[in-house]
């Protein structure tokens, strides 16, 4: 299985400029819908079957109880392209009535206007609790008190492990034994990566979803050695700091010296038994059942810095420009309430504190032990800090792209790379 890859071009418009068209075309109308009859329609990037099985069993039982609504249906688009594709709807005559957004788009959809506020019918809405959404969930698809977006995802990236292949290896010392001893560390985790290459005809680690493009998914290196992308304001380049450098150059070296990960135009999938490590968010473990290996799961290693947990998170609006805003709102409470979120934990990590417990998580994920939930899950929400997010996301991923082309190769200079970096994308950060 070929690694996904978001694929950002220098064509496709940004989110920001996407949402501003949408926007200067939006009806004043409240949306509240007179019809009899209304078709809901939500995009989503997972067509996952046992999800999709999960998203029609929910809106079939809230049909039970709403006849006026006479279909809710779940719109696939890749995640290749899925903010691109979003927002063209929204652009033009075809806007969703509810839309997962990604975290790294968040302050461009809550700025502009795109998502209507959820706080009324989320507060009013009999049961919901909604106290219990976690404020770190929460603000990053807040306005003042504003809530724009429920965070349906808050999932923490994990490194999995796969036990046959590090045992083949001689690995002597698994990742847990590692974390036991508290020397659970980016240097540990790139010795096993390269001795895992060397000793099998596998390769060693994989970041899932990078594929030397989307450079975001190097957020959980990074922050091992306390860089980050951009200041926290978001106006100041963080790429040319000597943390990020240090960080950059332990990654480099790994790659093209001790071939710890695979090159650039190498592919392995971890599920597929083709890699013994591999970075990702937990709730990819649900493609074990179909590869029997034995296999674990760690939290990210400590770093210089220390131990940094990286985190994704998704979000559930309701567009402006949806013909029926007052239903929509209304499914997504149903949707995004107590019970139906402790189903949805199967898969999507959620954001309400009662449900943050080994107790909870377990029966929803039975593929992972309590130690592994408390390790990864739980502790990472509680410590961890979402991936990187901007205004003008799209046009700055696809500069901060081209910018570090020139890194994947050998003899790469690193330090002058990442000061082009920020030479790059420092008039995009203040615009």
């Amino acid at each position: 299985m070929r690694t996904r890859r978001l694929r950002l071009t220098s064509l496709a418009l940004s989110a920001a400029s996407l949402l501003a068209l949408s926007l200067a075309g939006c009806s004043n109308g409240s949306g509240s819908g007179g019809d009899s009859k209304v078709s809901l329609r939500m995009t989503v990037w997972s067509n996952d079957p046992s999800q999709t099985a999960l998203f029609n069993s929910i809106a079939a039982d809230y049909r039970k109880t709403h006849p006026e609504i006479t279909s809710i249906a779940f719109d696939y688009i890749p995640i290749d392209n899925y903010t691109t594709a979003l927002t063209t709807q929204i652009a033009g005559s075809n806007p969703p009535d509810m839309a997962w957004v990604l975290e790294r788009d968040a302050p461009d959809f809550v700025s502009s206007g795109a998502l209507t506020d959820l706080t009324p019918t989320l507060k009013k809405a009999a049961g919901y609790q909604y106290d219990d959404l976690t404020p770190a969930a929460t603000k990053l698809w807040k306005q003042g008190a504003d809530l724009y977006a429920y965070p349906f995802s808050t999932s923490p990236f994990g490194m999995f492990y796969n036990k046959d292949l590090l045992k083949k290896a001689g690995v002597t010392q698994t990742p847990d034994e590692l974390l036991a001893a508290h020397q659970w560390t980016w240097q540990n985790a790139e010795r096993i990566a390269a001795q895992v290459a060397a000793h099998t005809d596998k390769q060693g680690l994989v970041i899932r979803d990078w594929d030397y493009k989307t450079w975001i998914q190097l957020a959980g290196l990074w922050r091992g050695w306390g860089a980050d992308a951009w200041s926290a304001d978001g106006k100041t380049c963080g790429f040319d700091s000597p943390q990020m450098q240090q960080a950059m150059t332990f990654l480099h070296d790994a790659i093209f010296t001790d071939k710890a990960l695979p090159g650039p135009g190498e592919t392995a999938d971890f599920f597929a038994g083709e890699s013994g490590l591999t970075i990702t968010q937990i709730s990819r473990a649900t493609l074990l059942a179909e590869h029997p290996f034995d296999w674990g799961i760690v939290p990210l290693p400590a770093g210089p810095a220390g131990a940094s947990q990286v985190i994704g998170q998704a979000g559930i609006g309701v567009m402006t420009k949806g013909s029926h805003k007052r239903q929509a709102a209304d499914f997504l409470a149903y949707f995004s309430d107590a019970a139906n979120s402790a189903k949805l934990a199967r898969y999507f990590p959620p954001a309400r504190t009662s449900q943050l417990t080994t107790a909870t998580l377990a029966a929803a994920n039975p593929m992972f032990t309590p130690q592994q939930l408390q390790d990864v899950v739980i502790d990472g929400i509680k410590t961890g800090a979402v991936l990187p997010s901007h205004k003008n996301s799209a046009k700055i991923a696809n500069l901060v792209q081209n910018a570090l082309d020139p890194m994947w190769k050998s003899g790469a200079d690193v330090g002058s790379v990442l000061a082009g970096v920020c030479k790059a994308i420092a008039p995009a950060l203040s615009e």
